[in-house]
């Protein structure tokens, strides 16, 4: 069975995570030490929360050089929602943060002056995904344009758009996932989406070594 870290600093729905990776038929193991990292298959970087709380705990933690040694080794990484936002350069929320910088981008509150549309961008809406290798390793078995939860008031701008696994309307179309090598991530959180994010958490501990 293989064994899935699932990284706990603080800002993590931690619980629902176990229950996903467990009922995919993993073994999940929550971490709170950076040097934890390297006994695991794949790792999981979850977030709830604000960006620049998150980074500082992060980064007095340390576990911001043990991800990056542990992605440079080719292992799997997947951050939902705001782990998937740490992956990139930089953050607007509430002030100017420096992330992970794993995925060149910036993250930007959504913006919809004279527009109607609600923030956060909260529930369930379409994601559509890209025809590639990478990407249908992310996706196997799931149908293009299904629908997967939501919860939050800021997108990434990759500053390579191409990069980007799958893309959702929202006011436009912004980036909802990256599925590069080793390094997945995704705005909507799978362990919410039903058997659609079952399926994707299966995809990744199938793609981890």
């Amino acid at each position: 069975m293989k064994k899935i870290a699932i990284i706990d600093y603080g800002f993590g729905n931690v619980k629902s995570v176990i229950n996903a990776v467990a009922y995919c038929g993993a073994e999940p193991a929550v971490i709170n030490l950076p040097k934890d990292i390297v006994k695991y298959s794949g790792a999981i970087l979850p977030g709830v929360g604000a960006f620049g709380p998150a980074v500082h705990f992060l980064k007095k933690l340390d576990f911001d050089k043990a991800i990056l040694d542990y992605t440079a080794a080719g292992k799997m990484l997947y951050g939902t929602c705001l782990g998937f936002q740490l992956l990139f350069t930089k953050s607007y929320e509430n002030g100017e943060y420096d992330g992970l910088n794993i995925i060149e981008g910036e993250v930007k509150r959504f913006d919809f002056d004279g527009n109607d549309l609600k923030i956060p961008h909260m529930g369930w809406n379409n994601v559509c995904y890209k025809d590639d290798v990478n990407t249908k390793k992310m996706f196997g078995g799931i149908k293009n344009n299904e629908q997967f939860y939501f919860v939050h008031s800021y997108y990434a701008e990759l500053k390579n758009s191409r990069q980007a696994a799958a893309f959702t309307e929202y006011g436009f179309d912004f980036c909802s996932a990256i599925a590069l090598d080793n390094i997945w991530g995704s705005q909507f959180h799978p362990e919410k989406s039903g058997d659609c994010g079952l399926r994707l958490m299966k995809n990744f501990i199938g793609a981890c070594a």
